[in-house]
């Protein structure tokens, strides 16, 4: 069992993504603590926001990969397909189901005010905006640099 741990250690494409996300996940408290003013731990294990830590996960391990075994390597193809999905979900339909909640919540808060329905709110930040999964994008990349210095 101690040799699976070590062997996960070592695997510097796994940790270079771990780390990319750990570290997007944490600039987005630290964004959320000057626009909120306070601490929230949500903004750490929740999903939207600057910059998007999906974009940045998938760019680090398709850079990582390529840096590893080659860009002209059938693994990095895969992983450069795998986060143009990736982003275009955290952007584009991730993005307008975020929209639609907003939406859905604005109505549900009408026919609560008429006395008709109570339901709970739906999370409406749950996509990201172009600049975010860019942001994202460059993170991941800038990350993955790093580790293959």
């Amino acid at each position: 069992m101690r040799d699976f741990f070590v062997e996960v250690y070592r695997n510097k494409i796994l940790m270079a993504t771990v780390s990319a996300w750990l570290i997007a996940q944490t600039i987005k408290v630290v964004l959320g603590v000057f626009r909120l003013k306070k601490f929230d731990f949500r903004l750490f294990i929740g999903s939207g926001g600057m910059p998007s830590t999906h974009a940045a996960g998938a760019a680090c391990l398709a850079t990582s990969i390529g840096l590893e075994c080659g860009f002209d390597s059938v693994y990095f193809a895969l992983a450069f397909a795998f986060a143009i999905v990736v982003m275009f979900d955290a952007q584009g339909v991730r993005r307008s189901t975020g929209k639609q909640a907003g939406i859905l919540n604005k109505i549900m808060e009408d026919i609560y005010w008429q006395g008709k329905i109570q339901e709970l709110r739906l999370r409406e930040l749950i996509g990201h905006t172009p600049i975010e999964v860019i942001m994202g994008l460059f993170l991941g990349i800038a990350i993955a640099l790093v580790f293959y210095r």
